[in-house]
């Protein structure tokens, strides 16, 4: 792995440390899975359209909105809470439920020029009933909200860092 690719990794894990005290000292679900994907593209392409606030903040929110709708009209009440049962109409309805989820995601996010392909992680973690309330959909919403905040912070730390090295380099260099 060259130099990019270890910092690219440092970042995108140190990007979930605040939030995993979060979830400590709360109790609260502020890490789960489809943020690993979001935390990645951060610390990989770190500014631009595809890491824009918009798209991963309402990437992630048509996704939780998706996936509620989806549990509740196809598969109300049910969770994946281990393997699924062959021929059931449990199974069924959380395949239905979790289809639907993508397809309302992946409609919802064109519609919306929030386009953030882990959302559609998202949309099936609450869809399969794993984090299936409105509250748990309004923690991962703000859980989104706050890794992007901790990206912008770093950023902006790491922009003044460069330039006060910048400038500690010109005044070194004029003093010669």
């Amino acid at each position: 792995m060259d130099r990019r690719g270890a910092v690219t990794s440092a970042y995108a894990g140190l990007l979930l440390v605040p939030l995993g005290a979060v979830a400590w000292a709360t109790g609260e679900p502020f890490v789960f899975p489809s943020l690993g994907p979001s935390a990645y593209l951060l610390a990989k392409v770190r500014r631009g359209p595809t890491v824009a606030p918009h798209r991963v903040a309402g990437g992630h929110a048509v996704g939780v909105a998706a996936g509620l709708v989806s549990s509740r009209v196809v598969a109300p009440g049910t969770a994946m809470t281990g393997g699924f049962q062959p021929f059931s109409a449990a199974t069924l309805g959380l395949a239905a439920a979790a289809a639907l989820a993508v397809t309302l995601t992946a409609v919802g996010m064109q519609a919306t020029d929030t386009n953030h392909p882990p959302a559609c992680a998202t949309t099936l973690i609450v869809s399969l009933g794993i984090l299936p309330t409105v509250e748990a959909g309004a923690t991962i919403v703000v859980a989104v909200a706050f890794l992007l905040a901790v990206h912008r912070a770093a950023l902006a730390a790491t922009a003044a860092a460069l330039a006060r090295l910048g400038q500690s380099r010109t005044a070194a260099s004029g003093s010669r």
